[in-house]
């Protein structure tokens, strides 16, 4: 093997951190090198590197693991051509188009909001502050029911392989088209996913594989 490095320097080399190289082993995105006969490091090459930086790469694109999959196999397979990939670039283009158009809804709204508020004085006359309030009223007529009147519950799963905010948001989009499911917050900082929903309609379990679908590792955190 040319140049072989130990975990710690082929993380600095890609980009990474350890915990992702090994993240990427388990999904079986990476081979793990095998273990030296006599105890010592395991060692990574060039090649690998530049594996790690691709994958890492196409996720800041927004391309979940599972997609990522797709192009690595994509990569190996002869009877491929420019066109497969093409057309998956043209996919991801349509999904990120329709984010721009959900962020520019959101940032009218904000617009709307600063244009009402005066600017100063006391947090009691605060227009912003009154049409939140009024916003959030809207939205959740009870802390513990839905719109139909429905109980529902609230979950939190810890998150292992999002690499940035458009990560989150992937997680976010995936668990919002799931039927019953209400309310998503995902943090990238935190690495977690917490989620209000109508257990009539859903389970734990089922929005955990729908994390799982979209190329993300979850377990259940409360």
């Amino acid at each position: 093997m040319a140049n072989p490095m130990t975990i710690a320097r082929a993380a600095e080399k890609a980009g990474v951190g350890v915990e992702t190289i090994r993240f990427y082993e388990r999904r079986g995105l990476i081979a793990q090198p095998p273990k030296p006969r006599d105890g010592g490091y395991r060692h990574y090459d060039r090649e690998t590197v530049e594996r790690i930086r691709f994958i890492r790469q196409a996720q800041e694109l927004g391309f979940s693991l599972r997609e990522i999959e797709e192009l690595l196999a994509l990569k190996t397979d002869r009877q491929a051509d420019c066109a497969d990939v093409r057309t998956q670039a043209v996919t991801k283009r349509q999904e990120v188009e329709r984010k721009i158009g959900q962020l520019e809804e959101i940032r009218s709204a904000l617009d709307a909001l600063i244009a009402t508020c005066p600017g100063g004085g006391d947090l009691s006359a605060c227009t912003i502050m009154e049409a939140l309030s009024q916003r959030r009223a809207t939205a959740t007529p009870t802390p513990s029911q839905n719109r139909s009147g429905n109980m529902e519950t609230r979950t939190t799963f810890k998150i292992d392989g999002m690499h940035c905010d458009g990560c989150a948001r992937t997680v976010e989009a995936v668990l919002l088209s799931e039927p019953g499911v209400s309310e998503v917050e995902v943090s990238f900082s935190r690495r977690e996913a917490a989620i209000r929903f109508d257990p009539a309609a859903t389970n734990g379990d089922r929005l955990q594989r729908a994390i799982v679908r979209a190329g993300y590792s979850t377990m259940e955190s409360s």
